[in-house]
């Protein structure tokens, strides 16, 4: 009887906690909702999206901040229904009435989502309601309500005070003639990295960077139902369709899928995990984020896959030896026993870590370092062309390299992309567990096992259906059109299940192409050769031939599979949704005039062709296109 009391007594603390940080809140004026959005744990979850429909129409939006906490205001008396989403966890809805002259107060419980692998979490224990200070009186509340504009008012999480983010340059690609370069050459790209990281900023209520927003990685974050490989590792499709920002041009999209593979005939693998545990490393979106994210992966690792830990900070060191998951609770009580603090010797530890994947090396399995940082190297090699050499030298041991950047304010995002490209990965950013939870477990067969490198791809495109084209991001994965058939040429890696995604935006022939990139002056009519000839192929409609390169993981000699698209219409199951990923990316990045009817229509784009929706990633995006709508680009002084 006593235990029943004691139960009684632990379930209505957890349901009085976030009650009682709610009653803390300074009286406002009548008509609002005061919410919460915590976990069965009773950890507040930040960042759901939160919607409130009167009569089947969204009158309000809001997201909920750091603790959880939100708060919609000017709702007049009535029923309301409430939903409050968030990618990874079950959606949960609910019925209210607003009494005239009143605040409601509520809390909504999130239930993680069911996923198709068996995860046992033995994570630390969430931060609990109530854990952080509840604001004093008089402190401003942050509020957000949606306009017309569909965008977010008020402010979010301010910027951090100290910033020393880095992002390179992006040089947008412009059009080219046919006539003059029918090649386009580049690299396969599966990196997801500035998805998450964008989702991070405007979580925070800024717009992004622009060197930030990569539209390959924003497209490639989504899978996409491309048919199954038969006769390869990697199967081709291609699609073609209007241009939504531009009614005079034609998209064509063009997908790679890698075959999938069952969880349990996975090959065995070889995993150390570089974990940087410097000073900066301390605060809880960075190395306690990367601890828990490791307790939930040890849990789905078999008996015979093995884990080893290496941290570097002033210097390195191996804090566990390379130990069988069938060990589980050693493991753990070495991820317990890390903590931050020192200088960050990053590539001591890489060496390290390499030393220790190769003399465990498992031929015909998984062997890959998985570095964690916020990739602020500051001691020892920490030029990007010093590291890039020793990433290439590591590699040909055949141990791959992923890498997964955690934090804000000393994200150094082009170093980390670089080294993941370079040590034959793949980069992922972890804005929350939930981000880590998909990266690691959800998705961890296609990120950890590779079943094609240096995947390269080639358009040849016909002048008599294309006048000039451009591709759609991928700016830093261009090759030289001769890289394609050199095998000494690095290009990118696919896991199994992968999907890469590119388009291009055609200008159909008969149509005046925009201002070219192409401003090389005319030359001379040559004296012994006559003009380029046409082959018969030219004028069979074909609009392009799309050639794709790729070697096995243990191989060095490269294979080749194509295809060809034809010109006029085609089913286009799958350019709907990523030409609105794509259209969203170029609004964040300036290229593309953004205004309230544009955001808006980009976001009723998404939601008209997110198909199928599992996880709820797609219906998660149109909610972010939709809160950047509200947001103002940062100043000059706010980048500092």
């Amino acid at each position: 009887m006593k235990s029943r009391s004691a139960l009684t007594l632990v379930l209505c603390l957890l349901v009085a906690t976030p009650l009682l940080l709610l009653a803390q809140q300074t009286p406002v004026p009548p008509g609002e909702i005061h919410g919460i959005a915590v976990d069965t744990a009773g950890g507040v979850v930040p960042g759901a999206s939160i919607e409130v429909l009167r009569e089947g129409a969204v009158v309000a939006r809001a997201v909920s901040a750091a603790d959880g906490t939100f708060i919609i205001r000017g709702l007049k008396p009535g029923a309301y229904q409430i939903a409050v989403m968030l990618a990874g966890f079950t959606p949960v809805q609910r019925v209210v009435t607003m009494p005239a002259g009143n605040v409601l107060r509520q809390v909504f419980t999130l239930q993680v989502g069911a996923l198709s692998d068996r995860v046992t979490i033995n994570g630390a224990p969430p931060v609990k309601v109530g854990s952080p200070a509840p604001p004093p009186p008089g402190a401003p509340v942050q509020q957000f309500s949606l306009g017309r504009s569909g965008g977010a008012a008020g402010q979010m999480m301010p910027a951090q005070e100290f910033n020393r983010e880095a992002y390179a340059h992006v040089t947008r690609n412009g059009f080219k003639l046919v006539k003059n370069d029918p090649l386009s050459t580049f690299s396969a790209d599966v990196d997801t990295a500035s998805y998450a990281n964008v989702r991070r900023f405007l979580h925070e209520g800024r717009l992004p960077p622009e060197g930030a927003v990569r539209i390959e990685e924003m497209i490639n974050y989504f899978r996409f139902n491309y048919d199954e490989p038969k006769n390869a590792p990697v199967s081709l499709t291609s699609e073609l369709g209007d241009c939504p920002w531009e009614p005079k041009h034609k998209l064509v999209l063009l997908g790679l899928r890698t075959a999938s593979i069952d969880q349990d005939n996975v090959p065995e693998r070889n995993l150390v995990f570089l974990l940087d545990v410097s000073g900066s490393m301390q605060p809880a979106d960075k190395l306690p984020l990367i601890k828990s994210a490791m307790r939930m992966f040890v849990d789905t690792l078999r008996p015979t896959d093995r884990v080893a830990i290496v941290v570097y900070a002033g210097a390195s060191g191996l804090a566990l030896p390379s130990t069988p998951a069938s060990q589980r609770e050693r493991i753990h009580g070495a991820i317990e026993n890390l903590h931050a603090g020192g200088s960050t010797n990053g590539a001591a530890g890489i060496r390290l870590a390499y030393n220790v994947a190769r003399e465990n090396f498992v031929k015909g399995g998984v062997n890959r370092v998985v570095l964690a940082t916020d990739g602020d190297f500051n001691v020892g090699v920490s030029s990007e062309s010093e590291l890039v050499s020793l990433i290439e030298d590591e590699r040909k041991s055949g141990v791959f390299l992923s890498v997964l950047g955690v934090g804000t304010g000393n994200i150094q995002d082009s170093k980390m992309e670089l080294l993941a490209d370079k040590g034959n990965g793949n980069y992922s950013y972890l804005d929350s567990l939930l981000e880590a939870r998909k990266v690691l477990v959800s998705e961890a067969g296609a990120t950890l096992n590779a079943v094609a490198k240096d995947v390269k791809i080639q358009v040849e495109f016909n002048p008599n259906e294309v006048a000039a084209y451009r591709l759609v991001g991928y700016e830093n994965r261009l090759l030289k059109n001769e890289d394609f058939n050199d095998d000494t040429k690095d290009a990118g890696e696919m896991g199994a299940g992968h999907t890469v995604t590119a388009l291009y935006e055609i200008v159909p022939k008969g149509v005046e192409p925009p201002k070219m990139d192409d401003t090389r002056p005319a030359v001379n009519p040559l004296v012994y050769q006559t003009e380029r000839i046409e082959t018969p192929r030219a004028g069979n409609r074909e609009l392009l031939t799309f050639a794709v390169r790729y070697k096995r993981p243990d191989g060095d000699r490269s294979e080749i599979i194509s295809t060809t698209a034809r010109a006029g219409k085609t089913e286009a199951r799958h350019l709907p949704f990523a030409s609105a990923v794509a259209e969203f990316a170029m609004l964040l990045r300036g290229d593309l005039k953004a205004d309230s009817v544009t955001w808006q229509r980009v976001a009723d784009r998404v939601r008209a062709a997110r198909g199928a929706d599992e996880q709820g990633y797609r219906g998660e995006l149109a909610r972010m296109i939709e809160l950047a709508a509200g947001l103002k680009p940062i100043t000059s002084s706010q980048k500092q």
